[in-house]
């Protein structure tokens, strides 16, 4: 945030001010999505874009690969399932508004 703030490129940017609607194949119920922060920015060529950022640790935007049908097992799959229909219903709302979405992790941050 501090980030945001001090970039002057950084128009403007706000945190989970609004939502998204997504089905969610869990508990299959139309849910609402908060996505993490939308940002309005200048690029390098001074043209002004606008996309949505989502943190997440990297080991929930991948598959789980543990073969054992444990409670961990079955948590990380919902969870995963449940961020896949979260990030396509993203992808969808920024193409309709052509803002651009992110998922970024502490690989992205330099955590």
């Amino acid at each position: 945030m501090v980030y945001c703030d001090k970039n002057q490129n950084i128009i403007n940017w706000a945190s989970e001010e609004f939502h998204i609607p997504y089905y969610d194949p869990t508990t299959k119920r139309v849910r609402r999505y908060f996505p993490d922060f939308y940002i309005r920015y200048r690029n390098v060529n001074g043209n002004i874009l606008e996309k949505i950022i989502e943190i997440k640790p990297a080991k929930q935007c991948v598959p789980p690969t543990t073969k054992r049908k444990t409670k961990k097992h079955l948590y990380e799959t919902l969870e995963y399932a449940k961020n896949q229909a979260k990030w396509k219903a993203a992808e969808d709302f920024c193409a309709d508004r052509k803002w651009e979405f992110q998922v970024m992790t502490e690989k992205e941050l330099g955590i």
